[in-house]
């Protein structure tokens, strides 16, 4: 028997940071005149959006662990 083990992983960049390199690339080109914070705005948007994915299960959970305890 051998020990292997399998690794697998997709190495894909994802929608969000495709679309952060095309932004820099238009804005350092000078094909858009946005504001740093909108060409940026797929990185913090999509952390907003995980944080809030976060505190909508954990809130709960805590929630409705205390109302066990008690």
């Amino acid at each position: 028997m051998s020990d292997k083990s399998v690794r697998v992983s997709s190495g894909n960049i994802g929608f969000g940071g495709l679309l952060t390199i095309l932004f820099i690339g238009l804005k350092l080109g000078n094909v858009i005149d946005w504001s740093w914070w909108w060409v940026l705005s797929p990185l913090w948007i999509s952390f907003l959006f995980l944080l809030l994915m976060l505190m909508l299960i954990v809130i709960p959970s805590l929630i409705i662990a205390l109302a066990r305890k008690d």
